[in-house]
């Protein structure tokens, strides 16, 4: 059995440094390139999808839609869950990186970023970037609509939708793929290999690069690798 995920290509706010989380930005000229080079490398190897699922951020759904269309296979269906979002970086968002750890020093950001189980500060109601203010939203209920998130809380919403809707297509013998993004893929990486709290942190994965994973009967990670 395999599964094939991809992060999505640089957005517009990575190439400029900014905490993006559940801010809808689009691609970057290089985020567009990354997606349509990731399309062809799959039509290359001949890996093809029965179906596809992608959060509700456009540059996850761009990132499929191109993948798709390079390797001639827009016609699989797509699935468009917000459990799958972009970890929710709270007040954070928006802001520049590197001004955020000038203003509130190296230590502390990288605790906001890259701790396991700590939340960033948590973002206002009136903040313009609300997703509660968002239509992509207006069926989700408004508690579950979070205003910052660790790590820990990404985990709580990915990792159900995969088990109860992903992984019993995959155990059917399905091809899945799925376009999603760093924190939300990081979540599926840690339950798929059983990674420590401690160890998932300093898990990177590039964007636009798809990764493949194959499992046993049992669903036991035997090989994965990206293709480049």
């Amino acid at each position: 059995m395999e599964l094939v995920f991809i992060r999505h290509g640089q957005s517009e706010w990575n190439a400029k440094n900014l905490f993006t989380g559940w801010r809808d930005v689009k691609l970057s000229e290089q985020g567009l390139a990354e997606a349509a080079a990731a399309g062809k490398k799959l039509k290359e190897k001949g890996y093809e999808f029965d179906i596809a699922f992608t959060s509700v951020l456009t540059r996850a759904i761009k990132t499929c839609n191109i993948v798709l269309e390079e390797s001639d296979q827009l016609f699989v269906p797509q699935i468009k869950s917000w459990r799958l979002n972009e970890r929710h970086y709270g007040a954070l968002s928006g802001l520049n990186k590197k001004e955020t750890a000038e203003k509130y020093g190296d230590d502390q950001v990288h605790i906001w970023r890259r701790s396991f189980d700590v939340r960033p500060p948590m973002m206002e109601d009136n903040n313009p970037y609300s997703a509660r203010k968002n239509p992509a939203y207006r069926d989700v209920p408004v508690e579950d609509v979070p205003m910052c998130e660790s790590l820990k809380d990404t985990i709580a919403r990915t990792v159900p939708y995969f088990e109860n809707e992903i992984k019993p297509l995959v155990m059917e013998g399905k091809r899945v793929f799925i376009a999603a993004h760093g924190n939300s893929l990081r979540s599926l990486i840690k339950y798929f290999e059983n990674i420590s709290d401690e160890e998932i942190i300093n898990v990177e994965i590039p964007t636009g690069t798809p990764l493949v994973y194959e499992f046993d009967d049992d669903f036991k990670v035997i090989n994965k690798y990206y293709l480049k």
